[in-house]
């Protein structure tokens, strides 16, 4: 029998969205932040020729510049403001994260609470900063030293650098605050959601593409009808889990028997979510993408650019490792077995046939660690077997395992949160119509 709860999910229909204002305002203010977003992709960077670099740019597309051009929404491409994109503030956050799980005074901050989580969103924050300075320098050195790249800048020297390194450095703070805002005052979350609207960006062009291959290639046309099915068997995959039982005993209060309900423990097969693929491309494109800018000017650079680029096995067994890595690293912060422990055992619940406390902790981390073999597998097979498809077959980067994994997750939980409120819009008016009966009463 469904509960309360579903039965008023279903009802959940167009009049409800129309009346739920707050909601409505939500939604125009997520889509005029990602307004915004799409518009600064097109304001080009001081001191570049943007034909020149446009030329440039697609003589070498088809290697990790194309991968990183695409989470940024195209304006790599066209060398703008917003060229390193949110990448530098992902790139803080595993920073962080790995410093919590190793320095004792950052982990004694993110179990203060709120307090503690503004602080380590702070220190993100400063990393964000610092790292995209040195990146926008690179970027910088780069584009004068390569061979392809530097007859688009006009006037080289130590002004177009420090014109860069404040110009995008300053493009990526802006994103990273409207990615909050968005996430505060918006639906969704604002990070998700930038990289989100940069890869739909180009989903027409990429299309389009996609159609003209097709023509002259079978294949293509086949991997086509088969994008319908990897979508779907994404959602199958996002939307698994594990139900661990759990029990709560009878309890007397007063003259009342309370609890001896049982429930479920819902532990999804993919814990950490899309985090991995995006942290791992996130550790990959930036170094690489500096080398095979600066490529022609050392060695090691070239040698780096030819073995780690997108496509050879060299980038394909480092980001599937990094895929894996983080799959298991994350898992530890999303789900604390013995925080959940805990407070099964504070509450009184415990699952069948496992003691409280030490040993439930330990029943739920072996569960845990068999679901992360299965979602690490699964997310290192939807972006590793499209990074093969492209190498030999062409297929465009949109198509790739990685950014169809981050639309159809995005998709589902900005869906989920616009669903979240107006099932609480619906408890909101049933209590204000409750309060009015009783009033009348």
């Amino acid at each position: 029998m469904a509960s309360a709860a579903e039965q008023l999910a279903a009802n959940i229909n167009l009049s409800a969205f129309s009346k739920a204002t707050d909601l409505k305002k939500r939604i125009w203010f997520t889509l005029g932040a990602l307004i915004v977003y799409r518009l600064g992709t097109y304001i080009p960077l001081p001191g570049i020729d943007p034909i020149v670099f446009q030329q440039a740019f697609n003589a070498q597309a088809g290697g990790v510049l194309g991968m990183f051009n695409l989470f940024s929404g195209g304006a790599l491409e066209r060398m703008t403001i917003l060229a390193l994109n949110i990448m530098p503030y992902i790139s803080a956050s595993i920073i962080m994260q790995l410093m919590t799980a190793i320095s004792p005074q950052i982990e004694a901050l993110k179990k203060e609470g709120e307090a503690g989580r503004k602080k380590i969103n702070q220190y993100t924050r400063y990393g964000t900063v610092v790292l995209a300075a040195v990146q926008a320098y690179g970027i910088a050195r780069g584009l004068q030293g390569a061979q392809d790249f530097g007859a688009a800048v006009i006037n080289p020297g130590l002004f177009f650098e420090l014109t860069t390194v404040i110009t995008l450095t300053g493009g990526t703070i802006f994103l990273m605050w409207l990615g909050e805002q968005i996430t505060q005052r918006g639906i969704g979350n604002g990070i998700s959601l930038i990289i989100f609207s940069g890869i739909v960006a180009g989903l027409p062009s990429a299309l389009a593409q996609t159609f003209q291959l097709s023509q002259s290639n079978g294949f293509v046309a086949l991997i086509i009808l088969l994008v319908p099915l990897v979508i779907a068997g994404i959602v199958c995959f996002e939307r698994a889990h594990r139900k661990v039982i759990v029990q709560y005993p009878k309890r007397q209060v007063g003259n009342k028997m309370f609890g001896g309900d049982s429930s479920h423990l819902p532990i999804k097969l993919n814990v950490s979510g899309v985090i991995p693929p995006i942290f791992a491309s996130s550790l990959l494109l930036m170094p690489i993408t500096a080398a095979q800018f600066s490529a022609g000017s050392s060695e090691w650079l070239t040698w780096v650019t030819a073995n780690l680029g997108r496509g050879t096995v060299g980038y394909m067994l480092l980001f599937s490792t990094l895929i894996a890595f983080f799959a298991f690293f994350y898992k530890t912060i999303v789900f604390n077995t013995e925080e959940t422990a805990d407070n099964l055992k504070k509450n009184g619940g415990f699952v069948p046939g496992i003691r409280p406390g030490k040993n439930t902790a330990a029943h739920l981390d072996y569960i845990i660690n068999r679901l992360t073999i299965a979602g690490a597998a699964y997310l290192v097979a939807v972006c590793l077997l499209p990074e093969i498809l492209i190498s030999q077959y062409a297929v465009p980067f949109y198509f790739g395992g990685t950014s169809l994994l981050i639309v159809v997750s995005v998709t589902m939980d900005t869906v989920g949160q616009i669903h979240s409120h107006l099932v609480a819009h619906q408890y909101e008016g049933l209590i204000k119509k409750s309060k009015l009966k009783g009033r009348r009463g």
